[in-house]
């Protein structure tokens, strides 16, 4: 059985599972049935700097809220959280954003709830959610690569997610785009995401203000921004717009790493349908037909001869509607298993 087999079936009757995307300020849960329709939905503001436990418990409560609220049998509930996680166990091993280190959240929530609970990284979750429902509806083999503060993903190759020998699986703003590139923050040199995630890009701005000074092409950011501190990757991007020349270098920069990058997994993944999301690329759409140019001249042309590059289409709901779907997706394939 595979992720494309386990949405509703004719006359089957629908099930629900909760899905959570736990972020490092704000966390979302919803009830999604098997269409990938969210029912019920909450917002909590993530409590990060008072701990682990105090997380797991706002977590706890807001999924107690949503049964309530929702007043249908659950199968289990499903959380995407941004780290690495241990997949038999679904002990978060290190989520730098959360704190974490070693926090076993998929059993003390099971403790809890004496319910099915998988623990997944959040861009795993997206993939999958984006695969069922989203832009890879109907596609066996996609690529999934999200933009933003940092840069992750995921694959599905013949209708399963990959997750790799240790379930670290989607590393992809790792790769090197440049092996004497700017210092990424895993203490690598040339990463892709320290040219094109949000804090590479924010850093790099920094560091060419500081190089140049008061100059003039330091202006418009510094204005922007009211400080060196302030400089943000969206405030280079409306510095863009106003045709400031040094974001202008920042922004071309950032689209040929993508562009390389992409071109680097089309060439190694070979899949039918590339879809790209995340915040820069929301703020930044255009930047996708730039990618699509660029991957179909700069990859290999076998690997691009029917290769389709799209949006992602889920938005903000997709670590929601990936996290639920973890669930429908893990019990159909221990049923597949037993029969």
């Amino acid at each position: 059985m595979t992720l494309l087999d386990i949405r509703k079936m004719p006359n089957q009757e629908l099930r629900y599972a909760i899905g959570v995307d736990l972020g490092a300020t704000k966390s979302e849960l919803g009830i999604v049935d098997e269409t990938g329709k969210v029912h019920q939905h909450l917002r909590l503001d993530t409590l990060a700097e008072e701990g682990d436990l105090v997380v797991e418990r706002q977590i706890l409560e807001g999924i107690l809220t949503l049964q309530r609220q929702g007043g249908v049998p659950l199968l289990g509930i499903g959380v995407g959280v941004a780290g690495q996680i241990q997949a038999e166990t679904g002990v978060v091993l290190f989520a730098p954003n959360l704190k974490w280190d070693c926090f076993p959240l998929q059993t003390s929530l099971q403790r809890s709830l004496n319910m099915p609970i998988r623990v997944l990284n959040d861009l795993r979750a997206i993939t999958l959610g984006e695969c069922l429902y989203g832009a890879g509806r109907g596609c066996r083999d996609l690529l999934c690569v999200f933009v933003g503060t940092g840069i992750g993903g995921g694959v599905v190759s013949n209708g399963r997610l990959l997750t790799g020998s240790t379930n670290i699986f989607g590393e992809i703003g790792h790769l090197t785009i440049d092996f004497n590139g700017p210092l990424c923050t895993c203490g690598k040199q040339g990463c892709f995401e320290a040219f094109a995630g949000g804090w590479g890009i924010a850093a790099r701005a920094r560091e060419a203000i500081q190089r140049e000074g008061q100059g003039l092409a330091s202006q418009c950011l510094l204005k922007l921004a009211g400080s060196l501190q302030g400089v943000t990757a969206k405030i280079v991007v409306e510095a863009y717009r106003q045709d400031d020349p040094m974001a202008k270098i920042l922004i071309h920069e950032m689209q040929k790493a993508c562009i390389a990058g992409c071109a680097s997994l089309v060439n190694a993944y070979n899949p039918s349908r590339f879809i790209l999301g995340g915040g820069l690329i929301d703020g930044m759409p255009e930047i996708i037909q730039l990618i699509d140019e660029g991957v179909k001249r700069g990859a290999l042309q076998a690997a691009t001869h029917s290769l389709e590059i799209v949006k992602a289409q889920l938005g903000k709901q997709a670590g929601v509607i990936g996290s639920a779907a973890s669930i429908f997706s893990m019990l159909n394939m221990k049923r597949d298993f037993r029969d």
